[in-house]
């Protein structure tokens, strides 16, 4: 490997690095929604130089997570109460497109096998942390097994905005990500009731939008 390739996998690590600070800091609400992020405080802290800070800020912009403000500053990104609505309006139309392709598949039992076990990840005792992680790794899973790769792209694309839609209020709280708001999803598939699993997954989103923008407009 030339001392240039080195060179490169260095500035890659940093960037990774610091890229990983940053989203981690975002998700735990270290930075909370609207606090600005500068890059040369944000440099001093990681040790790294402004422009890999800037790399790492631009790839949590295409994420959802940070947003331009003011004279281009950016901060950390916020949604308001319609937005929220929106989101889990197009949460709803993808996940439940899932259920019906998943439903209609031949793995359809195995796939139940694997969100059942996924379900039993969702723990009322975990740190809050963990529980958004466990929450979004259900339904991220219920979208992979749809098989379709172009549904799970799309989803993808708004994961940023569901976290910041769920750290946008004051206070965490963990109601939609229960055991029991969950298992009907998957009782339904299980079943084959494709009906059923789109009219859980709607009144599940709906429950959640709601929650979730209670939360912003009181914050």
């Amino acid at each position: 490997m030339s001392v240039e390739s080195l060179s490169a996998l260095d500035r890659s690590t940093l960037r990774e690095r610091a890229l990983e600070a940053l989203r981690s800091a975002v998700l735990s609400g270290r930075y909370r929604p609207g606090d600005h992020l500068g890059e040369v405080e944000l440099a001093g802290s990681l040790g790294v130089s402004r422009g890999t800070v800037r790399e790492a800020l631009r790839h949590l912009q295409q994420e959802g997570l940070v947003t331009a403000g003011n004279r281009g500053m950016l901060r950390v990104n916020s949604l308001t109460s319609t937005e929220v609505h929106e989101l889990f309006r197009v949460r709803a139309a993808l996940e439940g497109l899932a259920v019906r392709e998943l439903v209609a598949s031949p793995r359809r039992e195995a796939a139940a096998g694997a969100l059942r076990t996924a379900l039993e990840r969702l723990s009322d005792e975990d740190e809050p942390a963990a529980r958004i992680e466990a929450d979004l790794a259900f339904h991220l899973l219920l979208c992979q097994l749809s098989g379709n790769s172009m549904l799970v792209e799309a989803w993808r694309r708004l994961e940023g905005r569901m976290r910041v839609a769920i750290l946008n209020g004051s206070d965490w709280q963990a109601p939609m990500m229960a055991r029991d708001r969950h298992a009907p999803i998957v009782d339904a598939i299980e079943r084959g009731d494709a009906d059923a699993a789109v009219r859980v997954v709607d009144e599940h989103m709906t429950a959640a939008a709601q929650h979730f923008a209670e939360a912003t407009e009181s914050a």
